[in-house]
């Protein structure tokens, strides 16, 4: 976590590899007055890869606002060097919404560590396809709304859905949500929806995992977040965890395994997120963890 949340930035960086990235960089920050307190970078190839960076400054000697720094880093640096790149603020909490139906160990293990402090956003609202949860989920002082989902509702629905959030959000999370979002929901927060998925993906996708690792009589079983996209399933993966089992589980077991390992996995995707130490690369996912 953020140490100093009140005067950190952090800067992303995706770019074609080629000497000089980092010195154009530091030198950029060093002459507009921040300190570099923490910086991580990789290369897909050390010859004509693709470069990733990820940089924490402070801010409190900066020399001009944050958006004056943000249009002369495109200018200077950015564009020099065919950067998409972001810099984003600590203070600034961001917005997360979180989907959930009946399964409350992912959403209350987000509520818990939000009502802490211990995950530095906002949580404007819960949307879930059923009202069972509404008095835990309000106890933590969140607001609920429940829009019934089903195969026949499903686009009005998503309608629903999608103009609760609009403007009240800038990721969603997907906490045990038990439905399939359309790929016209989905486009609307590209990159930007994280999900927990109850398998070591890509091994049984889809609905009732446990049960068919069970029925295969696997050795591990696992937990995946990933970011959501329009093939079930398959998007970028951002954590996984796995746990030994053995021929003595029922699927009853490895349910009760598998909800801590949730728990955990979708905790820890979901800040790394907050905290910018996410680059996606086409289907695959860089982390700064």
């Amino acid at each position: 976590m953020t140490s100093q949340p009140e005067t950190t930035a952090r800067l992303l960086v995706t770019c074609p590899d080629r000497p000089g990235i980092v010195s154009a960089v530091t030198t950029f920050l060093y002459h507009h007055g921040v300190n570099i307190t923490e910086l991580d970078q990789h290369s897909s190839d050390p010859s004509g890869g693709k470069f990733f960076l990820r940089l924490e400054f402070q801010t409190p000697d900066l020399d001009v606002s944050g958006e004056a720094l943000k249009r002369a880093f495109g200018e200077v640096v950015g564009q020099r060097f065919e950067m998409d790149w972001r810099i984003n603020f600590a203070a600034d909490k961001p917005r997360m919404a979180i989907l959930v139906s009946k399964h409350d160990h992912a959403l209350m293990e987000l509520l818990w560590r939000y009502a802490r402090g211990e995950l530095r956003v906002e949580i404007p609202l819960v949307i879930s396809n059923h009202p069972d949860l509404r008095a835990a989920v309000e106890g933590f002082g969140v607001p609920f709304k429940h829009i019934a989902f089903s195969a026949e509702t499903q686009q009005a629905a998503e309608a629903e859905m999608l103009a609760a959030l609009d403007g009240q959000c800038d990721f969603v999370v997907l906490a045990r949500y038990m439905r399939i979002l359309s790929g016209e929901f989905v486009k609307y927060y590209t990159s930007r929806i994280v999900n927990i998925h109850h398998s070591f993906l890509p091994a049984f996708p889809g609905g009732d995992p446990y049960q068919q690792a069970y029925t295969h009589g696997v050795k591990l079983i696992g937990a995946t977040a990933h970011y959501v996209t329009a093939e079930l399933d398959q998007g970028p993966i951002i954590e996984q965890d796995t746990a030994r089992v053995s021929h003595r589980h029922s699927v009853d077991d490895l349910k009760r395994l598998g909800r801590d390992m949730e728990r955990q996995v979708l905790a820890r995707a979901v800040r790394w997120h907050v905290e910018d130490r996410i680059i996606v690369y086409g289907n695959k996912t860089v982390v700064f963890s």
